[in-house]
């Protein structure tokens, strides 16, 4: 399997490690969501103790407002870190 390939397995299965704790397999809760950013981008996030800040996460992420993360609102959301990391790793270049 290609990097590319690996990559993509990892997401998936980070996403079903967290989702359906709470209902759903497909989706995400808020708490299910706190706890998946916590543990896996916890050092690019920081901690999400800040309620309001995690409030403000979930409701952008949540776009067709069905109270849940499904998991094309978490690509996107782990796309757009990536993009800022490139962004600040490929500054300096």
């Amino acid at each position: 399997m290609s990097k590319v390939q690996q990559g993509m397995v990892m997401l998936i299965e980070a996403f079903h490690k967290y989702s359906g704790k709470e209902g759903d397999k497909n989706t995400l809760t808020k708490a299910e969501l706190k706890d998946m950013l916590t543990a896996e981008l916890g050092d690019f996030l920081g901690k999400t103790s800040d309620k309001a800040a995690l409030d403000k996460i979930f409701k952008d992420l949540d776009a067709n407002a069905d109270g849940t993360v499904d998991f094309q609102e978490y690509v996107t959301l782990v796309a757009c870190i990536t993009m800022i990391c490139h962004e600040f790793f490929t500054e300096g270049k």
